[in-house]
């Protein structure tokens, strides 16, 4: 683990993105729940961008790695992204990802494993970093590799970052 799971630092554009939202925490895990919701829903969005879905977490405040803990709420995402906002089916919302600069990762295996994963991210790549967290979407994009409740499967995870030091 570690150097294969860094992919690199990307620059995001602006993201048009409609799914479905839940207030949750980890201790209060509504994932399944919010992507069944969408799932069902998902072939009314008339105009994707791709055949990704997105999964992104956003947070009231900074996220701050020491202070989160399994009764942190979020907003959790199920979306996609898309060419504009022409038709967005009832029921669903629309959510536009300010974008910016990002690290990449890769997830590989089943979601019980995440764990690991966020550690090296949080506890071992960051800290060692010239970066810091911004305050920003974070988001997991399940592509081609993305196989649900697999041990094979891959997803991307993409983390807010700015330079340390910088306001």
């Amino acid at each position: 683990m570690g150097l294969d799971l860094f992919r690199g630092i990307e620059v995001v554009a602006e993201k048009k993105l409609i799914g479905n939202r839940l207030v949750m925490s980890l201790a209060e895990d509504r994932t399944k729940e919010l992507w069944q919701g969408f799932m069902s829903r998902r072939k009314e969005i008339g105009n994707p961008l791709s055949k990704d879905l997105i999964s992104m977490q956003v947070y009231d405040d900074l996220l701050k790695v020491k202070e989160f803990n399994s009764t942190t709420q979020f907003e959790k995402w199920a979306v996609v992204e898309v060419k504009d906002y022409a038709k967005i089916p009832e029921g669903l919302t629309s959510y536009t990802l300010s974008g910016g600069l990002y690290a990449v990762f890769v997830h590989r295996g089943l979601p019980s494993s995440f764990p690991r994963t966020a550690q090296y991210i949080f506890g071992e790549w960051l800290p060692k970093s010239e970066y810091q967290l911004d305050h920003r979407e974070h988001f997991e994009i399940m592509g081609s590799k993305y196989r649900n409740n697999d041990p094979s499967s891959e997803e991307e995870v993409w983390v807010p970052i700015k330079r340390k030091n910088q306001e």
